[in-house]
């Protein structure tokens, strides 16, 4: 009998490796800013946030540990106008590492400027994904789906649809709150429109390439540098192609803000009229960066 309570353990424990959590999410609560003599009550809410996001299963798919998904959330608390009300800008970035070395290659780098939200100590972060609960669960919920749908479509061409259908899904449940950083029309750079850039089928290009980028470039690319440089070109040329359909579409924005140093790196190397292509793309989509485009000339 103990010895089959025993093996019953081992399985348990297994499988509980296994299906690990999705997200290795770091938060991080800065309230500098905020003139309070109680300020239990931001440890507390970044332990919830990290709880919330890091202990709770967002996908079907089993994942090991090592699997799962760095990221960070940085909330900057910018003004608390009553006890218990909030106002923060969050900087959300998330990583993916590349096969057969230490270096893990940034994926997203968004800034989030509208977020308003009420939170006391303790207070249970209720969420259903079908229903809008709180401003704080839709939007945690919301860049769960975003940092996993980003991470899947590096994996597999258009991997992440469902995980931005799902971010999506927090939008349109939101519009019932006054909540900002929702609508349409509260701004062309926030959450409403960059669900809605990942799921428009003008970047579905970019994400296809965002997939050679990663498994056909990055992931060979201390096997055959050469061509994976010509594999992020595709992606670039993709990238520049919809940008002339959208200009400054926020999506392009942010995978630009994730991967400028990295491209710089990658095409500072190799053939000259390659990366000559590489700059001249990079200038024409983004020519506030150009001093630093300019270093992949400068070898």
């Amino acid at each position: 009998m103990n010895k089959i309570f025993y093996i019953i353990i081992m399985l348990v424990s297994i499988v509980g490796s296994v299906a690990a959590q999705e997200l290795n999410c770091n938060v991080m609560v800065n309230a500098d800013r905020i003139e309070t003599s109680d300020r239990r009550v931001f440890q507390d809410m970044q332990n919830a946030f990290a709880q919330f996001l890091n202990n709770r299963k967002w996908t079907d798919d089993a994942f090991g540990n090592e699997e799962r998904i760095n990221c960070n959330l940085v909330i900057t608390i910018e003004d608390m106008p009553t006890i218990g009300s909030f106002r923060a800008t969050v900087q959300v970035q998330s990583s993916r590492p590349t096969y057969g070395t230490g270096y893990e290659s940034l994926m997203l780098n968004f800034a989030d400027r509208d977020w308003q939200f009420d939170y006391n100590e303790s207070q249970p972060l209720d969420f259903n994904e079908n229903s809008f609960s709180s401003n704080i669960t839709s939007m945690l919920a919301y860049y769960a789906f975003i940092i996993i749908g980003i991470d899947y479509d590096s994996f597999e061409e258009l991997g992440g649809t469902d995980f931005f259908e799902r971010a999506n899904n927090q939008v349109l449940l939101a519009q019932e709150s006054n909540s900002p950083g929702w609508k349409q029309f509260d701004s062309n750079r926030n959450r409403y429109w960059l669900a809605e850039n990942f799921l428009n089928p003008i970047f579905n290009p970019v994400r296809e390439d965002l997939y050679s980028y990663h498994r056909l470039a990055l992931d060979n690319f201390p096997k055959d540098p050469d061509e994976s440089r010509k594999q992020i070109l595709e992606f670039l040329k993709s990238l520049q192609k919809a940008n002339s359909a959208r200009p400054n579409s926020i999506l392009t924005i942010a995978l630009l803000d994730a991967k400028a140093d990295e491209i710089v790196n990658v095409f500072s190397q190799g053939d000259m009229q390659v990366r000559r292509q590489a700059f001249e793309i990079l200038r024409a989509i983004d020519p506030t960066q150009g001093e630093k485009f300019q270093k992949i000339l400068s070898n």
